[in-house]
């Protein structure tokens, strides 16, 4: 392999795939075959060790950073929420008769995509770019929506006990797995100009709550929090119960807001005030 088939390099030195590939022509001696032999980075046994974590962690926060950038994307807006609602053509599907009643979400994450996605495309898919988890149920709906409107979309996949694929909306350039959960959750983040939480279970509640941290304790500057479906969230989260026990303030409350329709959604997040502020200090400590 010559030099020449190589992107232009900052230095003079030989590069990693060269001497990868040089490396798989060694001949074959009792010292080569030795594990010790081996390129550091091109060895999975070693890279796969507990010690090496660390550098497991890193390069599992740097592979999307480095992609997202190249591709250009500079903000985004989340969408979470169950994995197990169904399209409303297939409630009949559902586990529960809730879960088929709760498919209209299916729909309305949908048209929500859709249309934050026509806006993104303005502006040549750098702002404000559909994410999800890359999964099925709600999140499939944030992708299909990006895709009804000719443009792009990240999945942000995590890799589970159980067999599983992306959805096939997913922009395969933007559609990343994962190993660690709290390096995924940074990459939620790190673009983010909004969250929009549908109904979900365990994750979506997880993902929501540790937003709403983040922004109460001035940790991350605020971004519209959009919760849909007010009926939903107050049947099994009761906010005003936590602000009277003085758990969390009054001002807390308006973290967020409930919409129902993707046009309330996009509407809110264009007129959201305090956006891309800080606190400074806890209200009620």
């Amino acid at each position: 392999m010559s030099d020449d088939t190589h992107t232009p390099r900052r230095h003079p030195l030989r590069d990693s795939q060269m001497d990868r590939e040089a490396a798989r022509h060694t001949p074959d001696t009792a010292q080569t075959r030795a594990p010790a032999y081996r390129l550091a980075f091109s060895d999975e046994e070693f890279m796969l060790r507990d010690e090496l974590r660390p550098v497991r962690l890193q390069l599992e926060l740097l592979k999307p950073e480095l992609m997202m950038a190249e591709y250009g994307i500079d903000s985004t807006i989340v969408l979470f929420g169950g994995a197990r609602i169904p399209e409303p053509a297939k409630k009949d599907t559902a586990k529960t008769k809730a879960l088929a009643d709760l498919s209209k979400y299916y729909e309305v994450a949908r048209e929500f995509a859709r249309l934050m996605t026509l806006k993104s495309k303005q502006n040549g898919h750098r702002e404000n770019v559909i994410v999800t988890g890359g999964g099925p149920g709600v999140m499939e709906a944030g992708n299909r929506g990006a895709a009804d409107a000719g443009g792009v979309s990240i999945g942000l996949n995590i890799v589970l006990p159980h067999e599983q694929a992306p959805n096939e909306y997913v922009t395969p350039d933007l559609c990343f797995n994962f190993h660690y959960f709290a390096i995924r959750k940074m990459h939620f983040l790190m673009r983010a100009n909004a969250l929009a939480a549908f109904p979900g279970g365990f994750g979506t509640m997880d993902e929501l709550f540790e937003t709403l941290t983040l922004i109460q304790t001035g940790r991350m500057k605020r971004v519209p929090i959009l919760l849909f479906g007010e009926a939903f969230w107050r049947k099994i989260i009761n906010f005003e119960a936590l602000a009277e026990a003085g758990t969390i303030s009054e001002e807390d409350l308006d973290l967020f807001r409930f919409v129902e329709t993707a046009e309330e959604a996009v509407e809110a997040i264009e007129t959201w005030e305090g956006a891309g502020k800080r606190r400074s200090e806890i209200p009620g400590r």
